[in-house]
């Protein structure tokens, strides 16, 4: 008998030894926590700050004039955006608008200077962004391999906890969460960036 056979054969007795579940696991979850729409923003910002994105503010009638003064001070000249982003939020851009498909090969993604996306909900508590790969965020590929992401966040999209932020999620749909620009540490802490996605997390929350 090899290694093996031997450890199927201890997962197999485990297994038999178990106990049956004969009724449903309780998930009592915390949720129902109230905070105001302007505590639930100042939440989400210290969060996102705490984690080096760079947070702006915006009215919905100004997005356009704030993504353009955004993208200029980055200096992207060629930015992509899923198929079904609003023109309108582009339209006082000055530079070249790509607009995403599955026809366009990752790698070529990573010549964009970066990527403006919408979002489904964020999570005021832990600063986390969830996209779902509907057709104003598009797919995962585009939001993780160029090296700046522009996020835009609506304040009616803010929940206070995770419960709350998953209560609107379909759960058949890729979810991506972001919290922060991509960053990771070593075992002596030596912080780098851009390892998993972008290295730049610029964050819109429109009122």
């Amino acid at each position: 008998m090899n290694s093996r056979e031997v450890i199927l054969g201890r997962i197999r007795d485990a297994l038999t030894l178990a106990p049956p579940v004969e009724q449903e696991i309780p998930r009592a979850y915390r949720t129902g926590q109230t905070m105001s729409s302007e505590q639930r923003v100042e939440l989400l910002v210290d969060r996102l700050l705490d984690y080096k994105a760079i947070v702006h503010r915006s009215a919905s009638d100004e997005l356009p004039d704030v993504l353009a003064r955004v993208l200029a001070d980055v200096g992207a000249r060629r930015v992509g955006v899923p198929a079904g982003l609003d023109d309108s939020w582009l339209s006082r851009f000055a530079g070249e608008v790509v607009v995403d498909s599955s026809d366009m090969p990752a790698p070529q993604l990573s010549e964009l200077d970066g990527v403006v996306t919408a979002s489904t909900v964020t999570c005021a508590e832990t600063g986390t962004i969830f996209l779902d790969g509907s057709s104003d965020q598009g797919r995962r590929a585009l939001t993780l391999v160029p090296d700046l992401h522009v996020c835009v966040v609506t304040i009616e999209s803010i929940e206070v906890g995770v419960p709350e932020a998953l209560a609107r999620l379909v759960p058949e749909r890729p979810t991506t969460l972001i919290s922060g620009p991509s960053a990771t540490s070593d075992i002596e802490l030596e912080r780098v960036e851009g390892v998993h996605g972008p290295r730049n997390l610029h964050v819109v929350i429109v009122r």
